[in-house]
């Protein structure tokens, strides 16, 4: 039960995850000022936390190993590549076009790491029709 509880707080923090990354790279693309609101700024860190706590303890609880794990450390990796293009995009992106080039890759990064973590597999969304 806690296991299954865990996991449905994992998945919805990625969906809450996605769903405002999407509303802040709207407002970084539309130049708006909700961009800077406090609450923008602090949320998404808590949400984030969240789902970074989570994925810690869904593996803790199944003694996984990240090393003997290829889709777990492809998804790690992921998340991580994620970040670095998601803080370009939000605020470290020099132009807006860069920023909104990061934006897309960071989606696409995403996208890529839901299918990883569905698939089981480093092949994410592609594993589904080998098989």
């Amino acid at each position: 039960m806690v296991f299954m509880l865990t996991k449905m707080l994992h998945t919805f923090a990625a969906v809450l995850t996605i769903c405002g990354f999407i509303l802040r790279g709207y407002w970084m693309m539309s130049g708006s000022q909700l961009l800077q609101h406090r609450l923008t700024k602090i949320l998404p860190h808590v949400v984030d936390t969240v789902f970074l706590l989570a994925g810690i303890a869904l593996v803790w609880m199944l003694s996984m190993n990240v090393l003997t794990q290829p889709w777990l450390l492809a998804k790690i990796v992921g998340l991580i590549v994620y970040i670095v293009l998601g803080t370009i995009a939000i605020k470290r992106g020099r132009t807006k076009e860069i920023r909104i080039m990061a934006f897309t890759g960071a989606l696409a990064v995403y996208a890529w790491v839901a299918g990883v973590a569905i698939a089981k597999s480093p092949a994410s969304w592609l594993a589904m029709f080998a098989g």
